[in-house]
């Protein structure tokens, strides 16, 4: 049994994996990373397993403030030691950008994952607090990465920094032109991001020079229905594959079964 972990900015995502598939995915709060060990065991319980049964554990994280206390509780819970995807790692891997160092283990798993299911060249487009675009090439090197601000993102910082934008629902409107308030932002941020993908897609398959496929991963990436024909592939658990790929391939040695 393998044991994913992937610490988001919003989300910790755990996703338990028995050889063939994933057996069980949960989301628990990032803010509440103190309960995480509670939370956990309460899990394990649920399914009736005891937490050893873990033989390998790969853990990613995006949020350094929380991240030791996550990992303490995890191995220890576990009885396992994590493989860590970071820095340490990355000095293994073929990356084409200028600091290794400051890219998300999150879109290194993204990137590994989708290198694995497009069998080549891909882009990956990930759906999540941030919006990224990870450009992977056809031998396997990641070459770089485009961010912009998530949707969940964009619409908060107009509700915390205007006086009269209330929060709407992530749905997509009609029409691109606002009859309301909600619909004007509905319209702006939901169909604006239609073309913002779009473009940004175009470009960076433009500038790779060579046929890429496009993945999209991350928990809103069904949101925006009108891009759907711009991907190959919609897969909401990316990350949590590539994490698991990343550990059958380089955390072999440290597993003992």
């Amino acid at each position: 049994m393998l044991l994913a972990i992937d610490i988001g900015n919003t989300d910790m995502v755990f996703g338990l994996h028995d050889g063939s598939q994933w057996t069980d995915m949960w989301r628990h709060p990032s803010a509440e990373y103190l309960t995480v060990y509670a939370f956990a065991e309460a899990r394990f319980a649920e399914r009736g397993l005891h937490p050893h049964a873990v033989r390998r554990l790969v853990f990613s994280s995006v949020a350094p403030g929380i991240s030791p206390t996550v990992l303490a509780e995890m191995e220890r819970i576990t009885g396992r030691k994590a493989l860590i995807v970071g820095p340490e790692l990355y000095r293994r891997m073929d990356m084409g950008i200028d600091n290794p160092n400051e890219i998300g283990s999150d879109l290194v798993a993204n990137a590994y994952a989708g290198y694995a299911r497009a069998q080549g060249a891909c882009v990956v487009v990930d759906f999540g607090t941030a919006l990224t675009f990870t450009a992977v090439s056809g031998s396997g090197k990641i070459l770089g990465v485009a961010i912009a601000p998530g949707l969940k993102t964009a619409m908060r910082a107009l509700f915390f920094n205007t006086a009269q934008l209330p929060m709407v629902p992530l749905e997509l409107p009609g029409s691109a032109i606002g009859k309301n308030t909600a619909h004007a932002l509905q319209a702006g941020i939901l169909l604006g991001y239609v073309g913002l993908v779009r473009e940004l897609i175009g470009r960076i398959r433009g500038e790779m020079g060579e046929p890429a496929r496009v993945i999209a991963t991350g928990g809103l990436s069904s949101v925006l229905k009108p891009l759907h024909d711009a991907f190959d592939a919609v897969d909401p658990w990316l990350t949590l594959d590539g994490l698991r790929l990343l550990a059958e391939h380089y955390g072999e040695r440290d597993a003992d079964g």
